[in-house]
């Protein structure tokens, strides 16, 4: 709903080369607090990345707060052994969606809320990658030195060169003015363009 000069698609490009930054992006208000208290307390520069509007990520009860995170840790929130989907903050949930929807086919996915763009969960995207061959990146994000680009780095460092990446974000264009649903149903971030998008990955 911001012309096509004010969409917030740039800064994770631009904020992930900062040294030393702690770069986060939560998928809910949960998360959101967690991160607010997180970054209080940490002894260095840190962002937060967090969208307008609702979060369209339901919260767990109050049984279940979260009441901290770990640096650089993220959270799987589904298993899966045909495709390793990794998501940043409010495309967790079209990711989980997304998940659901590829479940009905046959096709089981493990979802990743990265939680942390910097420092990465790389411990976590290596130990996976050694096992699923197939990762789909998702972000409302450029993908030109998005967290995408973050994922294919941390591979390439580990010598993980027969992991297949499909990157789902924007391409090298300004976004036009619009509302959020079309918005994102036009570049794929929503559950039936992730879905689309991995079930072809994956022939």
């Amino acid at each position: 709903e911001d012309g096509p000069t004010h969409q917030g698609v740039f800064d994770i490009s631009f904020l992930r080369h900062i040294p030393n930054l702690v770069f986060m992006a939560p998928k809910d208000g949960e998360e959101l607090n967690a991160m607010m208290k997180f970054a209080v307390n940490h002894n260095g520069p840190s962002a937060i990345r967090y969208p307008r509007g609702k979060t369209c990520m339901p919260s767990d009860n109050n049984n279940n707060r979260l009441s901290e995170i770990k640096l650089g840790k993220a959270e799987i929130l589904a298993e899966g052994e045909d495709v390793v989907i990794i998501a940043a903050g409010n495309t967790v949930a079209p990711c989980v969606k997304a998940a659901e929807l590829l479940k009905n086919d046959n096709i089981n996915s493990c979802v990743v809320n990265i939680r942390f763009i910097k420092p990465l969960d790389e411990d976590l995207i290596i130990s996976l990658c050694k096992r699923v061959k197939r990762i789909v990146t998702v972000e409302e994000n450029m993908l030109a030195g998005g967290f995408g680009s973050a994922i294919l780095e941390c591979l390439n460092n580990a010598s993980l060169h027969d992991v297949k990446v499909k990157r789902i974000g924007i391409g090298d264009e300004f976004v036009e003015h619009g509302a959020q649903g079309i918005l994102r149903k036009k570049y794929g971030l929503d559950e039936e363009g992730i879905y689309k998008t991995a079930k072809e990955f994956l022939k």
